[in-house]
């Protein structure tokens, strides 16, 4: 039957299309997909944009400062007592039993941190190890942006450094990259890849940490992303890698959309959509015919057991989303007043974001991925620049309106990218429908391991991800 079938199409093909025709057709075909793929539609991208973050009005400002300068953290003996004072004067209160970390961070492993903090903790030390990587300052669009630059001590004849750019999330800091920058910049020495090296640049996100917060109303991902662009270009760099999760993901995506002709490759181990009535549809469909889908066997391993665990779960780890895209000012001013409740505020995250199983134990499981003093000292950058309020208005002005009226959703993303998935991630989008925003998709990873702060938690995964993404790029 289907040799018939085959047999009667060739005739009437024939038929119609004499082999006079099939080459000069097969010729004019070839050179309009050529052309297309050559030109083709112009890519859509997002409006760069202008702003003025500083206090009052750009006019009056004659010429703003854009000499990079040196800075360097310093350990206030002042800032220290204050401190201690704080912590002496904590009022804590009893735990419900067998309670946990399921009704937030455990109030008897708090005052176990807490001592620690006051009576182990050495901020001289640690002050130390932050400078231990150049930092410096410079002033965009009226605001003081914070980074580090880290190139490698040597590179072979004929060699050169990508740039990378990471950008790190709420409730963590430039300090998450401590540990995978020394992989990028000198990963022979780490047994990786010797001939993919990266000069890294890790910002902080203006309002956090030593990067001075917005004087007005609306600082969002996408100022944050032009902002972070300038500097690449302060910096010389006109082409740059890119790589980022939490809000890194977000302003890393938004500066693709923005300069996609100046990002060579976009690296992310978070990725955000919102649960779409198209999506809905592929969950339901997925579960039990996954091939109508595009899902692959993997896809369906990880998805589903993670939705049936965590659906429950997100809502559970998405209280401080509210208050933070509402009424941050609010609880900003108790936790920039309490030592050990900013602590407690962001170590929970650091506990069930690594791990939501982590929710069951008493303490929290916080030392069996981090030490006390890489923990407290993430939280230190936040106490000693008073920035735990600024940092959480950045949810107030990203969610001042519905994800998917926001402009940065209405096109794709074109740059090679490529997607990290940890399994402990707080949400999980399959390669399908990241698909369906990221369009050049040169490698999605099934981690084996690791939870929402990959660089902090997993950073010889992260770093081998990273490079063996920019090696398939370079290879296209």
């Amino acid at each position: 039957m289907w040799k018939q079938l085959l047999d009667n199409g060739r005739s009437a093909f024939n038929e119609h299309w004499p082999h006079s025709l099939l080459v000069p057709a097969a010729v004019g075909l070839g050179g309009a997909l050529l052309c297309w793929k050559l030109h083709g539609q112009k890519i859509k991208t997002l409006e760069l944009g202008e702003g003025w973050w500083g206090p009052g009005e750009k006019s009056l400002v004659r010429n703003e400062d854009t000499r990079v300068r040196p800075f360097v953290i310093e350990a206030a003996d002042a800032d220290i007592k204050d401190l201690h004072d704080r912590l002496d004067q904590t009022r804590f209160f009893s735990p419900l039993e067998d309670s946990n970390f399921n009704y937030g961070f455990n109030s008897n492993h708090l005052k176990t941190v807490i001592s620690y903090w006051r009576n182990q903790f050495d901020w001289h030390k640690q002050v130390k190890i932050l400078n231990t990587y150049p930092h410096y300052r410079t002033s965009i669009e009226g605001l003081e942006v914070h980074f580090i630059h880290v190139k490698p001590s040597h590179l072979a004849p004929g060699q050169k450094a990508r740039p990378l750019l990471m950008v790190h999330g709420w409730p963590g800091s430039f300090y998450e990259f401590y540990r995978i920058i020394p992989l990028l910049t000198e990963p022979g020495k780490h047994g990786m890849n010797p001939n993919i090296v990266f000069e890294v640049i890790c910002p902080s996100i203006p309002g956090y940490g030593f990067s001075e917060a917005s004087h007005k109303k609306g600082f969002n991902a996408f100022a944050a992303a032009r902002i972070f662009y300038k500097l690449m270009l302060r910096l010389g760099f006109r082409e740059f890698y890119l790589q980022g999760g939490d809000w890194g993901s977000r302003i890393t995506t938004i500066l693709s959309q923005m300069k996609p002709e100046s990002v060579k490759g976009l690296h992310l181990n978070f990725v955000m959509l919102p649960m779409v009535l198209g999506r809905l549809k592929s969950l339901l469909i997925g579960r039990y015919a996954p091939w109508l889908v595009g899902m692959t066997r993997e896809d369906v391993q990880r998805l589903y057991p993670y939705m049936k665990k965590n659906v429950y779960g997100i809502l559970l780890e998405s209280g401080y989303l509210h208050i933070q895209a509402t009424k941050p000012d609010t609880v900003g001013s108790a936790l920039n007043d309490s030592p050990a409740g900013l602590a407690a505020y962001i170590l929970e995250k650091f506990s069930t974001w690594t791990d939501n199983s982590f929710r069951d134990l008493e303490e929290g499981g916080l030392e069996r991925k981090y030490s006390l003093d890489d923990l407290l000292t993430n939280v230190m950058i936040y106490w000693v620049t008073g920035s735990i309020a600024s940092s959480m208005r950045f949810y107030k002005e990203n969610f001042s309106q519905y994800y998917t009226s926001m402009p940065d959703y209405k096109i794709g993303v074109h740059v090679p990218t490529g997607i990290a998935a940890f399994p402990c991630e707080l949400v999980h989008v399959p390669r399908v429908w990241a698909k369906q925003k990221f369009y050049n998709i040169v490698s999605y990873t099934y981690m084996p391991r690791g939870g929402h702060f990959a660089a902090f938690e997993e950073p010889e995964l992260l770093a081998c991800d990273i490079q063996s993404f920019v090696s398939k790029v370079e290879k296209m």
